[in-house]
């Protein structure tokens, strides 16, 4: 007897959806915005910015309890005399390293599951990027060979939170991200070309690196109205 060679393959079974790859790639959702899923990704970033340094954080809880109430008074005696400021350029470099690693793992697992290269919906990269712009333009040039005195510490801690509640710090650290992340000078487009969600991170985090640079250069100089002197 003839085997039946016509006989069905068995179906594949498909594969299980990465749900918690897609939150973070998607940044909790903002990725499936229909228009301008890049944009609302790079504004998540500036979010993490801000509530991932101690400072800023405590300045925003403190303007909104203490609103009417006499102001905010900020006053540092517990760092003085000693290296417990340098904590506080911890939290912004931790925060980058986590969500750029993040960033890597989910947006290489959605890719995969939806057999794109980058998918539309990942934005993570975007909010690494954006993050990366923030916080590179505020960091001591003696970071990360060394920590500051504690003297420089604290006045670095207010200045780089001063930093990113500055309006005019945010609107031109976006501006310059979102036009080297459209625009993709060299080598960028050479970085998308990296296997997995490497390619998908790299790429931003280069235009973050680029963007950085002139925020530094326009606070250097002072044209955001904000600038102390330790950049």
């Amino acid at each position: 007897m003839t085997p039946n060679t016509d006989a069905t393959a068995a179906p594949q079974t498909p594969p299980q959806k990465p749900r918690l790859a897609l939150a973070i790639a998607t940044a909790f959702g903002v990725g499936y915005i229909p228009k301008a899923p890049g944009t609302f990704g790079s504004l998540v970033g500036i979010a993490v910015a801000i509530l991932t340094h101690p400072v800023s954080l405590i300045l925003i809880i403190g303007l909104i309890f203490l609103h009417g109430s006499g102001g905010l008074g900020i006053d540092m005696p517990m760092f003085r005399g000693h290296t417990a400021p340098a904590l506080l350029l911890i939290p912004s470099l931790v925060a980058l390293v986590t969500v750029g690693l993040l960033g890597v793992w989910s947006s290489s697992s959605t890719a995969t599951y939806a057999g794109l290269k980058d998918p539309q919906h990942v934005v993570v990269d975007e909010v690494s990027g954006m993050h990366l712009t923030l916080v590179l333009a505020i960091m001591p040039v003696g970071l990360p060979t060394g920590l500051l005195p504690a003297d420089e510490a604290t006045v670095f801690g207010l200045y780089s939170a001063f930093s990113l509640l500055n309006w005019k710090y945010l609107l031109l650290g976006f501006i310059l991200f979102r036009v080297f992340d459209i625009w993709k000078p060299w080598p960028i487009r050479r970085l998308e070309k990296l296997p997995g969600g490497w390619g998908i991170m790299a790429d931003d985090w280069m235009a973050g690196i680029y963007a950085a640079i002139l925020l530094r250069v326009a606070l250097h100089f002072g044209l955001l109205t904000f600038h102390i002197g330790l950049v």
